[in-house]
């Protein structure tokens, strides 16, 4: 499979579609991004499991800044919906399988409940 461009239309129904997906921020006047976009393209080839995305910062300064990005290339990860990686700086091959591995072996049981936890309001005592 290879890579799908990621818009602030499309971004929703992407990780609400479930299973996991791997967003790289990026642009084009950014060495680093041009660097790790290979490195995304074949990982993307070898994880046809796995929704590759990437949002063009500069087309979709929206949705970069919404999700606060102020380094590029950054690359985030959802599972089910949920954010579970987020990191900038250019991966190497090795490193982006290493990712993708602790993703997949999340158990998301405890995920959700540790994002429950987290939304909680704090009771008082």
């Amino acid at each position: 499979m290879t890579t799908r461009q990621i818009t602030l239309n499309t971004l929703e129904p992407t990780i609400s579609a479930g299973g996991i997906v791997l967003l790289d921020f990026w642009a084009a006047w950014c060495g680093p991004c041009r660097r790790f976009a290979p490195v995304f393209e074949k990982a993307a080839e070898k994880h046809p499991d796995i929704v590759f995305g990437k949002v063009d910062t500069e087309a979709e300064q929206e949705l970069a800044a919404g999700f606060g990005i102020t380094s590029i290339p950054t690359l985030m990860a959802f599972r089910d919906g949920i954010l579970v990686f987020a990191q900038p700086g250019a991966l190497n091959a090795a490193t982006l399988d290493q990712v993708i591995d602790a993703v997949r072996g999340l158990d998301m049981d405890e995920v959700r409940a540790q994002v429950a936890a987290q939304s909680a309001p704090e009771t008082s005592r």
